[in-house]
């Protein structure tokens, strides 16, 4: 992966960081790199599943693969908010 790739990776786990954080109901007990991190995890995990569906290259904007990578988004948010909440 080039450097253009590990950037836009970044900015891509970035908002769906927060896209995921904002499907999530409620208050989350966990900060922004931990979102930015999860989403990052998300986009990277959504992306390979989405090639693995064959969904991930298609005419236009691809949503599919955004609905992936954002649900896993919020997955990860709830699943980290919860082990938080344990504590």
């Amino acid at each position: 992966m080039e450097i253009d790739g590990i950037i836009s990776a970044i900015v891509i786990g970035i908002v769906i960081g927060v896209l995921g954080r904002l499907v999530v109901p409620g208050r989350q007990r966990i900060g922004i790199l931990w979102t930015i991190l999860v989403g990052i995890a998300a986009a990277l995990i959504g992306s390979a599943l989405a090639g693995a569906f064959d969904v991930s290259d298609t005419n236009g904007v691809d949503w599919v693969e955004w609905l992936i990578q954002i649900g896993l988004a919020a997955l990860g948010v709830a699943a980290l908010d919860r082990s938080r909440a344990r504590r």
